[in-house]
């Protein structure tokens, strides 16, 4: 009953003028981020990021989580009509959503989607509700070494979880911890690769490095590839801007996909790093092996529409659990949420459902009004949101350029911010280029300090004693957990090279004695 109580002050919060103005704003942000060429969510989400800093820490969360929500759905209407992936988590949407549109489906590809984004995202929401208080009351008798242990499984998570080199992801997650430790040390006050430069001895403000290295990296690395000119639709547009939704009967005879895409979502969401393009591509292989229309997959079934949507959407709360409750993000856009949260003065975790229940409940709130939001404008604005394709990418990436410096320069109005925002955006390009994954930077700025803090803190309290780390039952299963994840991809390649190297025996079948030679 407390939950239903304090979920409906959270409602109330969100009805006020300026809050539900913001969560509009968010909502139409969002979309247009997902749906925009040469923008992506998390860059969306990033370039919002400076402009809440002025203002209260309720309005900044509603406006993040609502951009987060509503960027999961826009891109699946340019990837159904256009064969456009607004993100990466809408790849899978090309595979059956763009072939019912070949077959003149598109309004009804557009149907499942978006019913399938809203059972996904309020069954998330309803999880994501009922399980943040437990684990933030099992968290609550965490001490140093459990927020250790769980800041560097989210850390290794990012890793293991990156795809592409293993290598490069902890080269790139070393970099973002070795960026962290510049300033003063916490604990003993001493300068750590400051050089003398005032600026510097502040530290390096992690919303410069995820603004530099997702937004200028972003564009620079399109500039080097050149930039795409209109895109046109094809066909006829009149008809395919448009959702139709399908019967009753026919969403029954899929509700297994509904089933396995939100309950995928929800779990591969809680793995911190893992997020939406995981959670999609997870469901997707999922449905394709056990799905009922298993075999119409990839030539225009609504099974696999509703299975990679469902996810996507599911994941947002299941992220935005251990955000809360340990202050570890699940996914890109809630690190930037991480941020705005720390921006402002509070570190998510198991203390602020005592001190900061109306905060926590609004942004739970948030999700719900957010998911019925983005399915109502996904539903009336599909047509003039998709007019916004024929802004050039040129264009649309110079705006991305001028807001990233206005943003980085509004934090602080200190010049030397657009400097360490123009290095980062070098950075993030030089990353894409040499397929280095940007994410392991980012985390690790963010939580380095964190994961630092708890450290020292617990060598301070137990002298020393590396070995508790092992010897407290939680800690010792989180860090054992961590250690696994981050060597079962070399091992797993491992294995694989060794099968591809192992000799294969052929035996020739015997010839009879009888047989005229």
């Amino acid at each position: 009953m407390d939950i239903l109580v304090n979920l409906l002050h959270g409602l109330a919060n969100i009805a006020t003028p300026v809050n539900f103005a913001v969560m509009v704003v968010g909502l139409v942000l969002g979309m247009l981020v997902a749906v925009l060429p040469g923008l992506t969510l998390v860059m969306g989400v990033v370039l919002a990021l400076p402009f809440t800093y002025k203002m209260g820490v309720e309005p900044a969360l509603i406006l993040l989580t609502a951009m987060y929500v509503s960027g999961t759905y826009g891109g699946a209407i340019t990837a159904i009509l256009f064969r456009i992936p607004g993100e990466p988590m809408d790849v899978p949407l090309l595979w059956d959503g763009y072939a019912m549109t070949r077959r003149g489906q598109a309004a009804l590809a557009l149907g499942y989607s978006l019913i399938a984004a809203l059972v996904g995202g309020l069954v998330s929401a309803v999880v994501m509700v009922a399980l943040s208080k437990p684990v933030a009351s099992v968290a609550l008798s965490f001490s140093s070494p459990e927020f250790f242990a769980i800041t560097a499984f989210g850390l290794v998570s990012v890793v293991a979880l990156g795809g592409g080199s293993l290598v490069n992801a902890l080269i790139s997650l070393c970099l973002g911890l070795l960026i962290a430790t510049v300033g003063v040390d916490s604990i003993y006050g001493a300068e750590r690769f400051a050089f003398g430069v005032p600026f510097l001895q502040d530290g390096i403000e992690f919303l410069l490095v995820m603004v530099g290295a997702y937004g200028i990296g972003e564009v620079l690395t399109r500039l080097q590839t050149g930039f795409a000119g209109e895109a046109a639709a094809e066909g006829d547009a009149a008809i395919r801007f448009r959702t139709a939704f399908p019967k009753l009967s026919e969403l029954l005879a899929i509700k297994g996909s509904f089933l396995r895409g939100t309950a995928t979502g929800i779990a591969v969401g809680v793995v911190p790093g893992a997020g939406a393009t995981v959670s999609a591509f997870v469901a997707y292989g999922l449905e394709s092996q056990y799905g009922k229309d298993a075999r119409l997959l990839g030539s225009g079934a609504p099974a696999g529409i509703v299975a990679a949507k469902s996810a996507a959407t599911a994941s947002v709360g299941g992220a935005l659990v251990p955000l809360l409750t340990m202050g570890i993000p699940g996914s890109g856009a809630t690190a930037i949420i991480l941020a705005a949260f720390l921006l402002h003065g509070i570190q998510p975790g198991p203390q602020v459902f005592a001190s900061s229940t109306t905060l926590i409940y609004t942004v739970f709130a948030a999700v719900f009004v957010g998911v019925i939001g983005m399915c109502i404008l996904g539903y009336f604005a599909i047509k003039p949101l998709c007019k916004v394709l024929d802004a050039p990418e040129a264009i649309v990436s110079a705006f991305v350029v001028v807001f990233c410096f206005i943003g980085a320069f509004a934090a602080r109005s200190n010049l030397s911010d657009l400097y360490v925002i123009a290095i980062f955006g070098l950075i993030g390009f030089l990353f894409e280029r040499f397929k280095f994954p940007i994410a392991p930077l980012v985390l690790g700025t963010i939580l380095g300090p964190l994961t630092e803090n708890n450290f020292m803190t617990t060598m301070v309290s137990f002298n020393n004693d590396w070995t508790v780390f092992f010897r407290r039952p939680i800690s010792g299963t989180i860090l054992v957990l961590a250690i696994a994840g981050l060597f079962y991809p070399v091992l797993r390649e491992s294995l694989r090279r060794w099968r591809a190297r192992k000799p294969v025996e052929v035996t020739l079948p015997r010839r009879s004695s009888s047989a005229p030679k």
